[in-house]
């Protein structure tokens, strides 16, 4: 059974089909690269994995618990718990202003861990030591060790993204997904953010990441999705995709990624 299952993930907007029925799976420990032109349908896929849009049908399986199927009810707490499975990286940050590097990164977990729990004095202060190591460690992969202290607005566009990303991981999800991750940067501060996605690869991180970078995706990527229409039109392995595509849109839109 493979670790994520999309099945035939539906989703308009009024009248307007932005997903047409979308399938694919995923072993624990790729990373699936999402390209696309603009419209395809990428981020509101993302989206619809990560409970941030309900899909209009299909399901959505990880690890054999199926989190999702369509026509079933589900509670704005349920979708949260649900939610925990992914980590969402975003175009834009979102970092908490008012709170430092550190705060933005423990916030989430300690919310999560404290939450409907009587804990005493002590176990609290326990947890907590316990979630800033864990913080610190994250800040460490991604480079910025130094700037725990730090607020946003201190920071650079590109560590503002690394800490985004710290911030996700500090979650433990089951799969860490990426939307665009580089698109609000300057050309200087993205190699710096494609460094640390890179390094987070390993045999068990498992990955989505729609970006628009090609040569990133082509060095990283387990496996793409080439979107168009809300369709899959193209999936394989890099090569497969990037050396030896198949279908027209793919290599019009390759061809145009070149100029």
């Amino acid at each position: 059974m493979a670790f994520l299952e999309i099945s035939n993930i539906k989703k308009s907007f009024g009248k307007t089909e932005v997903l047409k029925g979308i399938d694919f799976t995923m072993e624990k420990g790729e990373v699936l690269v999402i390209i696309g032109s603009s419209g395809s349908g990428k981020t509101t896929l993302l989206r619809c994995i990560n409970f941030l849009e309900t899909p209009d049908s299909g399901s959505i399986t990880v690890n054999g618990e199926n989190l999702f199927k369509a026509g079933e009810p589900y509670s704005d707490r349920e979708k949260r718990e649900k939610r925990l499975h992914f980590g969402m990286v975003f175009q834009q940050f979102n970092l908490f202003p008012q709170y430092t590097v550190l705060k933005n990164i423990t916030l989430a977990p300690e919310l999560r861990e404290f939450k409907d729990k009587k804990l005493s004095r002590a176990e609290k202060k326990a947890l907590s030591l316990q979630i800033e190591k864990n913080a610190r460690l994250l800040l460490e992969t991604v480079g910025l060790s130094e700037k725990a202290a730090s607020y946003p607005c201190e920071l650079s566009g590109g560590q503002q993204q690394r800490v985004a990303i710290a911030r996700a991981l500090a979650l433990r999800p089951d799969i860490l997904c990426f939307d665009e991750p580089t698109s609000a940067l300057d050309p200087e501060l993205t190699g710096e953010v494609l460094r640390v996605i890179r390094g987070l690869k390993s045999s068990d991180r498992t990955m989505i990441v729609v970006t628009h970078e090609m040569n990133f995706a082509r060095g990283v990527a387990d496996k793409v999705i080439y979107m168009a229409d809300g369709v899959i039109e193209e999936f394989g392995t890099p090569d497969e995709v990037f050396g030896k595509p198949k279908s027209d849109k793919t290599k019009a839109f390759l061809s145009s990624a070149k100029d």
